[in-house]
């Protein structure tokens, strides 16, 4: 990669019109930015929805959108091509090409899959290829996948190891209500940590045609500024948006402060990447070698788990109050026997969320 990593997250209702098709407008807006930002020795990492409802309007006869798994699939089978299309046409116009990356959820859960798919990336970064990534929309297991893009994006970030996560919306930004309920809606342009404040004033979204929203974004931006990504909600029908925001300009979006301390790939990847199967309380002595003194869990510590686990799986550990204190990998099954003594989640293996 080069000095600067900067992922670009897309939403649906930016990506297309309201009448379903692929918005060209706004693909060339963000193509031509990505070629600045390229010639000032960035990377750039978009990450595209609209897969499905470009799909639905090339096949679905002005019907009305299906709503059952298989025909989603079916249809985003159809509309990626054609989104991929599309963005190869914009960025063909500023003489760059683009290479398609479709993930799932599984990529990112195993190990060797998370390495591979960053491996292809930065291949395709050699190569002065830009990636497009996308959600495998077409076999993505309803159950499992991730259900917006928003929460994929902050991942990419992760996997790429970004400096800036850039989430373009159909809103300036999180706003201080929603500007269609109260006209005095201000945005709020700094965020240094996210509290149950901001959550609530984070609504659903209302598109009718993506199924992130302001919530999902505040996530994702909890989950990048964790792993050490500055991250920026913005409008992308703001002129120029990405060179404004890369160059920080005041009232273009909203910043997330990144953590100070950015996890290591493997860390981060334990954190955020890896599904948690379980999850397990913990006294508070436990709590107090863990987030005081940086020492591992032991078994003894242990007070209750949720459900049946197996060694290697990622577990949540939660204190008697039932609030996260860390999650890790376990090296040992929820079955063992053995003495008090025995680790349960060593620290080499553990990221601790709680503050001391």
């Amino acid at each position: 990669m080069t000095s600067e990593t900067v992922v670009v997250k897309v939403g649906t209702s930016s990506v297309t019109t309201a009448e379903g098709s692929v918005d060209a407008t706004i693909l060339d807006a963000i193509a031509r930015d990505v070629a600045s930002l390229g010639a000032t020795d960035r990377t750039v990492v978009v990450v595209t929805s609209g897969a499905i409802t470009a799909g639905w309007t090339a096949v679905g006869a002005g019907r009305q959108r299906p709503s059952d798994a298989v025909t989603l699939q079916a249809v985003a089978a159809v509309g990626q091509p054609l989104l991929m299309d599309a963005w190869r046409n914009s960025f063909a116009r500023h003489g760059l090409s683009v290479g398609q990356v479709l993930l799932a959820p599984h990529d990112f859960a195993h190990r060797g899959q998370y390495l591979h798919a960053r491996a292809t990336i930065a291949a395709l970064v050699e190569l002065g290829v830009v990636p497009i990534v996308n959600e495998n929309d077409a076999v993505a297991d309803e159950e499992i996948r991730y259900g917006d893009n928003d929460r994929l994006a902050a991942l990419v970030a992760n996997l790429v190891a970004a400096d800036l996560l850039v989430l373009l919306t159909d809103t300036p930004g999180l706003l201080t209500a929603d500007p269609r309920l109260d006209p005095e809606a201000t945005l709020i342009e700094e965020v240094v940590a996210i509290d149950r404040e901001l959550e609530a004033i984070a609504g659903a979204s209302r598109s009718g045609v993506g199924s992130g929203g302001m919530a999902s974004k505040l996530g994702a931006a909890r989950l990048a500024t964790w792993s050490g990504v500055e991250t920026v909600i913005a409008s992308a029908r703001e002129p120029a948006v990405l060179e404004r925001v890369v160059a920080r300009e005041a009232g273009v979006g909203t910043r997330f402060v990144a953590r100070r301390d950015r996890l290591s790939a493997r860390k981060a990847w334990i954190a955020f990447a890896v599904p948690t199967v379980a999850t397990l309380t913990i006294n508070d002595g436990a709590v107090d070698a863990l987030v005081r003194d940086g020492r591992s869990l032991l078994r003894v510590g242990v007070t209750g788990h949720s459900k049946p686990f197996d060694s290697g799986d990622a577990l949540e550990l939660l204190d008697v109050r039932g609030e996260l204190v860390a999650k890790g990998l376990s090296r040992m099954s929820s079955d063992a026997r053995d003495d008090g003594e025995v680790v349960a989640v060593h620290r080499d293996d553990m990221v601790v969320l709680k503050k001391p």
